[in-house]
């Protein structure tokens, strides 16, 4: 049976390549399946855990399609935050064959929800949000999934959240937790998680805090004793045994040592009401009518090489503009004064008693300002470790923050480093900094590891500039021409980087944006086919096409997330799953208890096998 699991797998993913220790986390995927036990994926962000997730659920469907029994197959439950459901349908629907695997996406209104509910049983992969188990944990919670993967699982940390109840009464054959930090404040997160994996695995909240947190506490006093020290080592050491063989991390820096790679990561938000509102307004039949009849204008006569004028391309170009600038934030496009008639337009979505620009700055307005406080908080940044005494911080990323406008670095360091991520420490760069001092800035971030963030606008901070201190790039906005984005992200992703540098583009779904993105027909951006003059003319961008480009974001085709794994060679380092680096890796700056042979040897299947039954 074993076999025909990584005959499965292999099948499954035979299609595309993965890293050799992509392999290796599938094989483990497939240890843990064989014998009935539940894990967390722990791998560093962008290592690929959803694609290992999905290829053990897929090898596990073809299995139980080729055996012999005639047992029913459960769907397997997928649980993520909500702005990662349509990413996962897409991964999937990229990754495995759909003969083998058939998403829902289990979302929207309750009305929607019950409706969705009556096609379970056509799909064998159902993909929600944990706020959606919350809400409907009362369905949910009556059926046995096969899987029951936690994305981002750090999210039930709290054992005692509405959120992390709903989710333990949910049942499973088998259970799993996909977390780049697993660990984020203290080591009581770690029970939270086994708690839903293998309730009583760790004893009870009270029995683990005091035979693991309290000693582990006290060891990090510098005034400790030797006996406090030595039973925090003891302590460590029996923790780590007891769940090492249920958890695997691996560091970019372990398995991508070779060399470092770029990872391009879309991710896309839907436009909140008030952007939706404003975007559809503007992209009324009086815009399209306008451009129709700017485009006519400039059509060559009497076959004449004359482009549309000038006038006629900059009133197409400031439209654009427009329609970018508010899948960004509505106050780009807004400004300090509400007109009345627009004032009154938003009203009925806004609350009655409140002053209509003050309320545009709430986060909620701007989807992508929520993205990038996720994302923040993923790499580490911003999570306030200092309200618990036992706190126990990991290893940090370091971000470059790029967008367009100067305007909207004001907005991110306003409405939400101000606001919503105080501890976030962070330095900017953009047009308003003298030339001669822009070095000094990214000397200083280099240089101090201390600072998470570098605000920059893509223009000043774009070309000539090397921050290899930083692997982790978003892009809020995107250049019109690509090239500008790429030069920008060339300044982290260079000779001197060392770690694996993760690319964020931030991108509104069914939007100019999106459309602008995926247009591959433009072998230039769209800024050069209106206003370059080196270009036949603005008729050379096809009518229906630029047109298009102003569409409704209702009437547009639904976009799904795409992720793009860059282009590389499969790690040839002979280590293998269960030689990692272990809770070490996780907890950070605690000495290491073991050496590469013990975890091998803890690992051993069959010793591990002969120490659960003896």
């Amino acid at each position: 049976m074993y076999e025909n699991t990584f005959e499965c797998i292999r099948n499954c993913i035979d299609k595309f390549g993965v890293f050799r220790y992509q392999q290796e986390g599938i094989n483990w995927l497939a240890f843990l399946k064989r014998f009935k036990l539940h894990g967390i994926l722990c791998d560093d962000m962008g290592l690929g855990k959803t694609l290992q997730a999905s290829a053990i659920v897929a090898s596990d469907i073809a299995e139980r399609r080729t055996s012999s029994s005639n047992e029913d197959i459960q769907p397997s439950l997928i649980v993520c935050p909500s702005t990662l459901v349509g990413h996962w349908a897409f991964e999937i629907e990229k990754y495995i064959d759909v003969s083998v695997i058939s998403t829902l996406q289990y979302t929207g209104s309750a009305q929607e929800r019950t409706s969705l509910r009556e096609q379970f049983d056509k799909h064998n992969v159902i993909i929600t949000s944990y706020d959606v188990i919350r809400k409907d944990i009362d369905v949910l919670g009556q059926f046995l999934w096969n899987y029951c993967i936690l994305d981002e699982g750090h999210i039930i940390k709290n054992a005692k959240s509405k959120i992390t109840a709903a989710v333990k009464q949910l049942k499973a054959q088998h259970r799993l937790i996909l977390s780049g930090t697993p660990i984020q404040n203290n080591i009581m997160d770690l029970w939270s998680l086994f708690d839903f994996l293998m309730p009583g695995f760790l004893g009870t909240e009270r029995q683990f805090q005091a035979t693991y947190g309290k000693p582990l506490l006290a060891a990090r006093d510098a005034k400790c004793s030797a006996k406090d020290a030595e039973a925090g080592v003891l302590a460590m050491e029996a923790l780590h045994k007891q769940v090492m063989p249920f958890l695997l991390r691996r560091t970019k820096d372990e398995v991508l040592s070779d060399l470092p790679e770029k990872i391009i990561q879309d991710r896309y938000c839907d436009l909140s009401p008030v952007q939706l509102k404003l975007y559809e307004q503007f992209s009324g039949s009086h815009v399209r009518q306008e451009i129709s009849s700017m485009v006519k204008l400039g059509e060559p006569t009497h076959n004449e090489g004359h482009s549309a004028s000038p006038k006629a391309s900059s009133h197409v170009f400031q439209a654009l503009q427009y329609l970018l600038k508010l899948c960004s934030h509505p106050l780009l496009v807004v400004g300090d004064k509400m007109p009345e008639v627009l004032a009154s337009q938003l009203s009925e979505l806004l609350p009655t008693s409140s002053d209509i620009i003050s309320e545009l700055h709430k986060l909620h307005h701007s989807p992508k300002l929520v993205a990038l406080q996720e994302i923040l908080e993923e790499c580490g940044i911003g999570v306030d470790a200092s309200s618990s005494e036992n706190a126990m911080s990991v290893g940090q990323h370091r971000v470059l923050i790029f967008a367009q406008h100067k305007a909207l670095l004001d907005i991110i360091e306003r409405d939400l480093f101000h606001s919503h991520m105080k501890n976030v420490t962070y330095l900017r760069l953009d047009g308003s900094v003298e030339p001669d001092k822009r070095f000094e800035i990214v000397k200083a971030f280099n240089s101090d590891p201390t600072i998470d963030a570098l605000l920059l606008t893509t223009h000043v901070g774009g070309l000539g500039l090397n921050l290899t201190s930083a692997d982790t790039l978003v892009f809020m906005e995107h250049d019109w021409n690509p090239m500008r984005d790429l030069q920008a992200m060339d300044r982290a992703h260079r000779l001197g980087q060392k770690k694996v540098v993760n690319v964020h583009r931030l991108i509104m779904r069914g939007t100019l944006e999106e459309k602008v993105m995926n247009l591959q027909k433009f072998k230039l951006s769209v800024a050069n086919a209106v206003i370059n003059a080196e270009n036949a003319s603005l008729k050379t961008m096809n009518t229906d096409q630029l047109l298009d480009l102003f569409a409704s974001a209702e009437t547009s085709t639904k976009g799904t997330p795409t992720s793009k794994r860059a282009d590389g060679k499969s790690d040839d380092d002979p280590k293998l799953m269960g030689t990692g680096k272990g809770l070490k890796a996780i907890l950070g700056g605690l000495e290491e208890l073991w050496d590469q042979s013990q975890y091998t040897e803890e690992y051993n299947l069959t010793q591990f096998l002969a120490k659960l039954n003896g």
